[in-house]
């Protein structure tokens, strides 16, 4: 059965109660009545480490000295890079003390240089730079040659998994490597042959042809782009779906890599098994043009990275920082212009996370007695903590027309109360003093509101 929007709320939580339980059913209802709910909040500065993009650096017309003004400016914290460029190690380093960025290390499209990558890799580890490690970029689209064999597009993908399983071993055996993670390859669902990439670890009677026990990677790397032959239009809970880790998703998401891969339909995870699963995307994002205004683009590009984090990606690279240059058709992907002049995504990402900017990390964040009435599918929200102890709900809707009225319920007052809009401005558009609730109007972009835990209103 499908669980429509036309249904009434308490119809879809009859059939939400049959397929989750007796429990799940009393937290829906909760959330549609309004009841106070006890919600533990996460910590900020995960979801600030989570915020990425891409950037040549230095290279293919891109300049140095901006790509560092322009990292500040949006507030991300990694990039996506690797050797591939050849852009030189101390300009990352350089970067990195000056932006606070961290990247992600990868082959690139067609590499296979195991050796330079991790040679590479301890230099960015001994500046703080590093972040994670990355397999072959899209090898359907590039291929690849390792030990003297060629792989990947429509030939054998084994050179790619016996690429990919040399990585993980090059990196794990490493003593100063080792406690970095390994991402998968990208597009991982288009494996010709049954190699078993679509697994972190190859398991027992998968049918593959690389052995079980063959550890790949710690997380899936997938490139769910906004729009796809499948979903070619904006619509109501666009990003949302395209972060579903189900089958639900409609553009080439994680269920397409890893649980029914795309091309040949192998076996891979359970659908289960897809919601825990370590996850990161290191392309997404969406061009202008057409029915994608650019204050559309600057709408999805802000909801993905609340949609990613919320639906349990740790980390998501949009594409790109700055627009290319040298490639040919549409190419206006980019937070900037080819002059660096900044677009709406840029200004709108700037706000929120100047909002949200924490140097720290929260060990164990605490807990808030909310809920939010008449909160239709298309509003989500996510309860952020500071290191300072203040908390930050953001609360985002992803409605195309009209709006909705939501009420942010709280248990008991609080002293002092902020509402952000970082479609607005990073200045708060709203004060309140000794708050029970709060009232927004959402419809397609994100709201904040923060306030400090006050009696028995937190803990």
């Amino acid at each position: 059965m499908v669980i429509g929007k036309s249904m009434t709320p308490f119809k879809r939580i009859g059939i939400l109660a049959r397929m989750l339980g007796t429990f799940a059913t009393v937290l829906l209802i909760s959330r549609y009545q309004g009841a106070a709910e006890v919600v533990k909040a996460i910590s900020d500065g995960d979801f600030l480490n989570s915020i990425g993009t891409m950037s040549a650096i230095s290279v293919r017309g891109e300049n140095f000295q901006k790509t560092i003004e322009c990292t500040k400016y949006l507030g991300v914290r990694w990039l996506r890079e690797g050797i591939e460029g050849n852009v030189p190690i101390q300009q990352y380093v350089e970067l990195h003390q000056k932006a606070g960025v961290r990247f992600s290390w990868g082959l690139g499209s067609g590499g296979s240089n195991i050796g330079k990558l991790v040679e590479t890799a301890r230099q960015m580890a001994a500046a703080g730079a590093l972040l994670a490690f990355e397999g072959p970029n899209e090898p359907n689209n590039w291929g690849i040659k390792y030990q003297d064999q060629s792989g990947g597009k429509a030939q054998s993908w084994v050179p790619v998994a016996n690429l990919q399983r040399d990585l993980y071993q090059a990196v794990k055996s490493d003593p100063v490597l080792r406690k970095y993670p390994v991402w998968s390859i990208s597009e991982c669902g288009a494996e010709t042959d049954n190699v078993g990439l679509q697994f972190l670890t190859i398991p027992e009677d998968a049918g593959t042809v690389m052995p079980a026990g063959t550890k790949y990677a710690d997380f899936a790397n997938i490139h769910n782009y906004i729009y796809h032959p499948n979903a070619t239009l904006p619509a109501d809970n666009k990003t949302w779906n395209a972060a579903d880790p189900t089958s639900a998703c409609k553009v080439d998401g994680l269920y397409g890599e890893c649980g029914l891969p795309w091309a040949h339909h192998y076996h891979g995870y359970s659908s289960n098994d897809l919601l825990t699963l370590p996850r990161v995307t290191t392309e997404t994002g969406t061009t202008i043009g057409g029915a994608v205004t650019e204050e559309i683009h600057a709408l999805n590009l802000l909801s993905m990275y609340l949609d990613q984090f919320k639906r349990g990606w740790s980390y998501t690279a949009v594409y790109l920082l700055r627009d290319r240059v040298d490639e040919g058709g549409n190419q206006k992907f980019g937070f900037y212009r080819p002059d660096y002049t900044p677009r709406r995504a840029a200004i709108y990402l700037h706000n929120l996370t100047t909002i949200l900017a924490d140097d720290g990390l929260v060990a164990h964040p605490g807990s808030l007695d909310y809920s939010i009435s008449t909160e239709p599918t298309t509003v989500h929200d996510v309860l952020l903590q500071k290191s300072n102890g203040a908390f930050e709900l953001l609360v985002w809707g992803e409605q195309l027309k009209g709006s909705n009225e939501v009420s942010v319920n709280l248990n008991g007052p609080h002293a002092s109360v902020r509402v952000y809009d970082p479609t607005s401005s990073p200045l708060a558009i709203q004060t309140l003093t000794n708050a029970s609730s709060v009232s927004l109007t959402i419809s397609d972009h994100p709201n904040l509101i923060e306030f400090v835990q006050e009696g028995s209103a937190a803990r």
